[in-house]
């Protein structure tokens, strides 16, 4: 019986053996040296293989090459999840051992980010082996199946090493997010983990560039349209507006999210925030209730993912409210394990160790390297920071960095009013007093302890004496 004639069947013997050589990832030089030929000569003969294949990159040549393989782009995730694609850093330097540094710095930010498990990255291998020119990114991009394509420049000398990351749409190619990290020469190893850090704690998270852009283009679609990662990331804009309808809302688009996907980890977590929520600021009146919820939403998570360091986190701060405070411990270390370089993790523990377990003088150091990793970070992240200074006693710098908070918060207005109180700003502390009563009828200090929870009996201390101060006891 005859085979069925294939394009590949056009080529002569040698473009063949270049084109699977290339395909395979071998530059022309390599290919040049293994075949015995300039590599001007490969890049004649790839020339004539394009053109008889009909194709107009790598990836589209690579199909032709692998077995039972159909030269068609790769699909979309059927849950919505955007797929990134992550380039190899341009060095334009020409020293060899910036090269070395761009490569190492764009594989170990795709094994990072790939650590998210609401964000498939492609594998460094098939991306370096594409050899792609920034003309060609949109085009691979797309037949790869990305969703978004990331790519960036490096310039260093023997004094600095500045960084050009940019995020584009792999549809179109339309620049969606960019940025610039310039830093000082020291340690070169320390400054590729320092830099990968601030990549991806930009990028990725709940309030990463990512996520940003996801949002928006998702309040651009109809509801009959939306999946279960579009209704998770609605689901995180509302709980962070923390006021008693956005909660209520939250909890709503999480519980459609896990109808669709029970699989995706990132909604019960933050499922379990927005009972936590619920219990520490006081909206509804069954606290017993909500901390079920909590408790209910954290175990489902860590059962799918038992390395989720916000799922630790969280659980560490339920353990608290349930009395158990050595398993409170154990779950916010396991968290600080897994994600000491998450900043979203690092600002939650932070607060934690300020109010509820563990050693007070710790919350400091980890709010301030949060704020570092990720330098554009959401509001909640100067309310936490607020807490902790306040929690340390300095509270004229925690009234400034609450200011920075999200104003509507009651969580926020609580240590504003406490705070003001604490240095004798009676009028100040009055008028925010005022507000949480009208706007919060249901707040009590007693139910912020026992919600939050507040186990550190120092914090619960100056709390209590702070509450009494502005007349919210």
């Amino acid at each position: 019986m005859n085979r069925t004639a294939s394009p590949v069947d056009a080529l002569s013997d040698r473009e063949r053996a270049v084109a699977e050589k290339f395909a395979s990832g071998l530059t022309y030089r390599e290919i040049g040296e293994a075949l015995f030929i300039a590599p001007s000569t490969v890049r004649t003969h790839l020339a004539a293989v394009y053109e008889k294949l009909g194709v107009r990159n790598k990836i589209a040549l690579a199909s032709h090459f692998a077995v039972g393989a159909v030269a068609q782009p790769a699909s979309y995730p059927p849950d919505g999840l955007p797929i990134l694609a992550i380039f190899p850093i341009e060095s334009l330097s020409p020293e060899e051992r910036w090269r070395r540094f761009a490569d190492g710095l764009s594989s170990d930010i795709t094994i990072d980010l790939a650590r998210y498990g609401d964000l498939p990255v492609i594998g460094f291998h098939t991306m370096k082996a594409l050899d792609s020119k920034p003309a060609d990114f949109a085009a691979n991009g797309k037949a790869l199946g990305a969703t978004y394509i990331l790519c960036g420049q490096l310039r260093a000398d023997d004094h600095r090493i500045r960084l050009t990351i940019e995020l584009a749409d792999a549809l179109n190619g339309v620049s969606l997010w960019s940025d610039r990290f310039d830093r000082p020469l020291e340690d070169v190893f320390n400054l590729q983990d320092s830099l990968t850090d601030s990549v991806i704690n930009v990028l990725a998270g709940r309030s990463g560039a990512i996520a940003t852009i996801g949002r928006n283009a998702i309040r651009r679609k109809p509801p009959a349209s939306l999946r279960a990662y579009d209704l998770f990331l609605l689901g995180f804009e509302q709980q962070k507006t923390f006021s008693r309808a956005s909660n209520e809302e939250a909890i709503r688009l999480f519980s459609r999210a896990l109808e669709l996907d029970p699989t995706l980890v990132r909604a019960w977590t933050e499922l379990a925030y927005t009972y936590s929520i619920q219990c520490c600021l006081g909206f509804g009146g069954d606290l017993e209730g909500a901390l079920e919820k909590w408790r209910w939403a954290i175990e489902n998570a860590l059962q799918l993912d038992p390395t989720d360091c916000s799922a630790q986190a969280c659980l560490g701060d339920l353990m608290a409210c349930l009395g158990d405070l050595d398993a409170a411990e154990r779950a916010h270390r396991r968290a600080l394990e897994y994600g000491s370089n998450h900043a979203d993790t690092l600002a939650v523990l932070a607060g934690s160790k300020a109010l509820v377990v563990g050693d007070p003088a710790e919350a400091m150091p980890l709010i301030e390297r949060a704020l570092r990793l990720n330098p554009l970070p959401p509001s909640w992240y100067f309310a936490m920071h607020g807490r902790i200074l306040f929690a340390a006693g300095r509270h004229r710098e925690a009234i400034a960095s609450l200011r920075r908070g999200a104003p509507d918060s009651s969580s926020v207005l609580i240590f504003l009013a406490w705070a003001h109180a604490a240095i004798g700003e009676v009028s100040q502390a009055a008028a925010v007093a005022a507000r949480l009563r009208t706007e919060f009828p249901e707040f009590s200090v007693e139910r912020f302890i026992a919600g939050y929870p507040v186990t550190n009996p120092d914090a619960a201390k100056t709390i209590r004496h702070a509450a009494k101060l502005a007349k919210l006891d």
